[in-house]
């Protein structure tokens, strides 16, 4: 369990908290890139970490994120016009270029100095991987760009999405990275041995802290051989998974990684960002497949409310839970492996008290979690860096979910698979 304090300390993300100083060392998700696929295109409001931002993408391509509000009278530039590489405030025509630099000022006179002095806040961003990350942090710290794997994998091999979720962003990432639960809350046909999870719902958990956070392993015992989830936890706030390439539907198999990013709006609410990516150079990732698996997660475009990214499933109406579906075959009645992880994730409310709680031995990842995250808040309010800033650190990792004979220490057995090679 965690002390009261120490779980205040943790979920609080705004500005000056001491979870949100250390979230803001790391380059984080602010906006699907599709969302400013125009040049010239609609703003956006982005609510990141506790602030209002608002992005767009100017006629050169570039994306530009800016404090939501105009310095001149805080007119929201939500309503603003993006034209020829600025976004200009429509209440005096003040423009703003991505860097937040003021280019014009039509309201004053010509000959005025002004607009020299004036700017508006912005924070460095790059796209990449199909999202545009953004540096909330002390600007003399700002490390390289993030150098995942998925960043690297072609464009035809990868895939990503985003959903909202109404709780902290640390239930979900608690929920990520607790393998134990898939035995049951993801169990789709209880007693169904083909169901590999089924045969052993007890997996022994070993946790391996790295300069990026942590490798971990579950492994569950399934006849004579051992079926292994050996996943990656990147500071602060990422789960990465292999995936069994079992057939998706009528869908070939295509072998995937996976995983999650859990980003802040603000203490109360995340958006998660959801990726994956073909692991194998001649098999593209098609849209068809992804989507496929989307709409298994629950989370397909057709499975939200539209013009948004909330699930039609949700607290207001239970998640739509069938409980003689319940009684009969699923562990929770719920459809959908993501809407099953949002229903309890949630349903804990907008902050759980972690104080209340009583872990086991499958909890180690998520002890081992908050302990790194404790660290790096000390480690960053002391002047070091913390885990996982460095790109270098993580740019290797691959994870993997497969069935193998342990005959010895499963990182030495699997090392070759869990390399990244894009």
């Amino acid at each position: 369990m965690l002390k009261p304090e120490e779980n205040e300390l943790l979920t609080r993300v705004g500005p000056g908290t001491p979870m949100g100083n250390l979230y803001r060392r790391y380059w984080t998700p602010a906006l699907l890139a599709s969302e400013v696929a125009e040049p010239d295109g609609p703003p956006v409001r982005v609510r990141l970490l506790g602030e209002d931002l608002i992005a767009f993408r100017d006629s050169s391509g570039k994306v530009g994120l800016v404090d939501a509000y105009c310095p001149h009278r805080r007119a929201p530039m939500f309503f603003g016009r993006n034209e020829e590489c600025g976004l200009r405030c429509v209440y005096h025509g003040w423009k703003f270029d991505v860097t937040g630099k003021c280019v014009d000022m039509p309201s004053e006179p010509p000959d005025s100095l002004f607009k020299n002095k004036v700017t508006i806040k912005s924070y460095p961003v790059w796209e990449g991987g199909g999202m545009i990350w953004a540096y909330l942090g002390p600007p003399e710290l700002q490390p390289d760009p993030p150098d995942y794997e998925l960043v690297r994998a072609p464009e035809t091999h990868r895939f990503v999405s985003k959903t909202y979720e109404d709780c902290n962003w640390l239930q979900g990432l608690e929920g990520g990275l607790d393998t134990a639960h898939s035995s049951f809350a993801h169990n789709q046909s209880i007693g169904d041995k083909s169901y590999l999870r089924n045969y052993d719902t007890a997996p022994r958990l070993e946790v391996v802290r790295t300069d990026y956070g942590y490798t971990y392993a579950g492994i569950r015992q399934v006849g004579e051989q051992h079926y292994v989830r050996a996943y990656h936890y990147l500071m602060p706030a990422q789960q990465m998974r292999g995936r069994v390439t079992a057939r998706q539907g009528g869908l070939e198999r295509i072998p995937t990684i996976n995983g999650h990013i859990w980003v802040p709006i603000d203490d109360y609410s995340t958006y998660v960002y959801n990726w994956m990516y073909s692991y194998d150079p001649n098999i593209p990732l098609t849209k068809e497949y992804a989507l496929e698996l989307e709409r298994n997660y629950g989370r397909a475009p057709e499975q939200l409310i539209p013009g948004t990214f909330r699930l039609k499933a949700n607290l207001s109406n239970d998640y739509f839970i069938d409980r003689r579906l319940q009684k009969t075959k699923t562990f929770t009645g719920i459809e959908g492996v993501n809407t099953q992880d949002f229903a309890l994730q949630e349903g804990m409310g907008k902050i759980v008290d972690r104080s209340k709680e009583h872990l086991g031995t499958s909890d180690r990842a998520i002890i081992v979690m908050r302990q790194l995250l404790l660290e790096a808040i000390k480690v960053n309010e002391e002047g070091g860096t913390p885990r996982g800033v460095d790109p270098k650190t993580f740019r290797h990792v691959r994870a993997v979910d497969l069935q193998v004979k342990l005959t010895g220490d499963w990182r030495e057995i699997l090392k070759d698979d869990m390399i990244a090679k894009f």
